[in-house]
């Protein structure tokens, strides 16, 4: 068994270790003295330089090891290759269409999907790329050009700092059928009827999507700050949107009125 450095989070704080790390578990040391089985591993997370495992056992308990990037390859291709999770041997892009437009250096991947309980996995020999579950917006099987032939794929579109992102991938049609069916179930708690906003809250919703600020949907639509206001709170209170900035409002205090003026008359 080999030893890396790396930190791990115990009680609130960051202590560093020498993680010990075997072909089918890693060992963490004092003060956490566990050893985690990738085949007890049921959900794999990465977050900057951090990486979330949750094993369970008779509970899932989830640990934070922060190491250089290095390190976090090797433990997350160890880990998904054993982990227990829906898992494939196929082609995938990813990412491979940005903003409606294909990445021009994009390029299919030889290597497997790996489903765990907050994200899509696409791992080959020189990566891992992590899709989490709550960034997809659309799952459909469809058909790309391949080769100069339409061929059957998998199209995941979803969210990107910010940006629509989709990734594909491609395996025998039978296979990639059930990949969609799974891929469908796992995101299905994202699923809405589409009739929780009225017309004009579709309307704005579709706004927000291509980008409009506040003042521009305010005038497109031609509706008043505060019933579009009153829109944004039920966009927020159904998960659809997030506040990304607060504009205020303001009226001049007698005290601002007097500045006005007094500035006024100082010019001329």
């Amino acid at each position: 068994m080999k030893e890396v450095p790396a930190k791990i989070e115990h009680n609130k704080t960051w202590v560093v270790i020498k993680l010990g790390v075997g072909e089918d578990r890693i060992v963490l040391p004092a003060p956490v003295n566990k050893e985690i089985l990738f085949k007890n591993v049921v959900d794999v997370a990465e977050k900057k330089n951090i990486l979330i495992v949750t094993a369970k056992t008779d509970v899932e308990v989830s640990y934070k090891i922060l190491s250089v990037d290095k390190v976090l390859q090797i433990l997350k291709k160890l880990i998904l290759a054993s982990c227990n999770a829906y898992r494939l041997m196929a082609y995938f892009m990813s990412p491979a269409i940005k903003g409606g437009v294909m990445i021009k250096d994009a390029q299919w991947e030889k290597g497997s999907v790996v489903v765990v309980h907050s994200g899509i996995w696409f791992v080959s020999a020189a990566k891992q790329v992590c899709v989490p579950v709550s960034d997809v917006a659309a799952i459909e099987l469809t058909k790309r050009e391949v080769q100069g032939k339409a061929t059957d794929v998998v199209r995941i579109d979803h969210l990107e700092s910010g940006e629509l992102t989709s990734s594909l991938v491609l395996c025998p049609l039978s296979t990639l059928q059930v990949l969609f069916n799974f891929l469908t179930e796992t995101t299905k708690g994202m699923d809405m009827k589409g009739t929780e906003l009225d017309g004009v809250g579709q309307q704005v919703a579709m706004l927000i999507y291509s980008g409009m600020d506040s003042h521009a949907i305010e005038n497109m639509l031609n509706i008043p700050h505060k019933q579009l206001d009153g829109i944004y709170d039920n966009i927020l209170k159904l998960g659809l949107a997030e506040i990304v900035t607060i504009r205020r409002e303001v009226q001049l205090t007698t005290k601002g009125v007097r500045y006005i003026s007094d500035a006024t008359k100082s010019q001329n």
